[in-house]
């Protein structure tokens, strides 16, 4: 029942909150077009249901220049790119507009998410979306990766986010996937906001 249910959930709380929030989505892409150069959204491809890739999008957080940048700061910062090789993150990365740190800190840059979720991409919660490159990482995982739909959050959001190590995030895909129900999509539904609020992990 709750398999069947699940994505009529979705679309419908989907639905409301992008009424909700569509003035609060305008208001950003005004502050990303003003103050930053380049697109008002981050388009990028990642493995959904079925392993079919399809396009997440977010708000822009990075320079338009963002590839050269990153390539100048390795050249310097050899940790760093240690780091980025790890876990695929930053934690000081040179990158980031001023709006950007804003919208991350605080989770606003997911927002647009919402349109994933009404194309039936994603879900309000399941395992973190992954890239291509990412695969190797989850090992056998991946088998049970790609018989779920991403989620817009997830254990691993509200469980200290980057602050966990790459191989716990996996851990936790995995327990979400063996141990999904509704009562758990409740409860990490529930921790989210105090996670996005207290900016848990967040950069």
């Amino acid at each position: 029942m709750y398999l069947f249910f699940k994505p009529s959930l979705d679309f419908i709380i989907s639905v409301f909150i992008f009424i909700l929030i569509a003035p609060l989505m305008i208001l950003i892409c005004c502050f990303l077009k003003i103050f930053t150069k380049g697109d008002i959204f981050f388009i990028h491809k990642r493995i959904g249901l079925g392993g079919k890739n399809f396009s997440l999008y977010k708000f822009r957080t990075m320079k338009h220049n963002r590839k050269e940048i990153l390539e100048k700061y390795f050249e310097v910062n050899k940790n760093a790119e240690v780091e980025w090789n790890q876990n695929q993150k930053l934690k000081n990365d040179p990158r980031i507009t001023r709006v950007g740190y804003f919208l991350r800190e605080f989770s606003l840059d997911e927002i647009p998410q919402i349109v994933n979720i009404l194309k039936g991409e994603m879900s309000f919660v399941g395992p973190r979306p992954i890239v291509q490159k990412e695969i190797d990482k989850y090992g056998k995982v991946f088998n049970d990766y790609i018989r779920h739909k991403p989620g817009l959050t997830g254990l691993w959001q509200v469980s200290g986010r980057n602050n966990t190590t790459y191989k716990e995030r996996v851990d936790m895909d995995l327990y979400y996937m063996n141990n999904k129900s509704l009562w758990l999509d409740l409860k990490i539904l529930v921790k989210t906001i105090p996670a996005v609020l207290f900016r848990e992990g967040a950069y």
